[in-house]
């Protein structure tokens, strides 16, 4: 089950990104780290009722932030569409021992329905250029590599942007 998270959730969230963390590390993909996701980003996230948990037999294995604020990191990127009306996907994660299994799938198509049931214009996000899988991910559902971004708390190396166009 797909549902608004609530702050009593965070807890679970910081064990899933610590597990996801740990998990990309040992596979030589220093994405994320000791500041990055943090429990103020997620609070923020609840407060403005952007983030999303997916839950099996009542545990959180994964997240999901839908917002419709666009990052200054995102400002010189050529977009595709106008800088209006754009969903922005953050923090998807999902727990190492059920990765695999589609879940990430159906956070992106909770994503992709919403977006489109509440008439945006395209959706954006970022993934780590070190991190393959994921890029394959968003480009076999569609999405297209436009530019890079750098966030020098996570890492030296670019995040690729991506947009599809709904």
């Amino acid at each position: 089950m797909i549902r608004s998270a609530t702050l009593t959730d965070i807890d679970a969230l910081m064990q899933v990104t610590k597990a996801c963390a740990k998990y990309m590390i040992s596979k030589g993909i220093f994405q994320w780290n000791e500041h990055y996701p943090n429990r103020t980003a997620f609070e923020n996230d609840v407060t403005r009722n952007e983030l999303f948990v997916l839950e099996i037999k009542d545990e959180i294995i994964g997240s999901i932030v839908l917002s419709n604020v666009m990052d200054e990191e995102y400002i010189p990127i050529e977009w595709l569409t106008k800088n209006k009306h754009n969903l922005y996907i953050h923090r998807l994660a999902i727990h190492p021992k059920y990765q695999g299994k589609g879940y990430a799938q159906q956070l992106m198509d909770f994503a992709e329905s919403f977006a489109k049931k509440t008439h945006y214009t395209s959706i954006r996000l970022d993934t780590f250029s070190q991190n393959k899988r994921n890029q394959k991910f968003y480009e076999l559902r569609g999405y297209k590599r436009l530019g890079n971004i750098y966030f020098p708390k996570q890492s030296e190396y670019p995040f690729y942007c991506y947009e599809l166009v709904l």
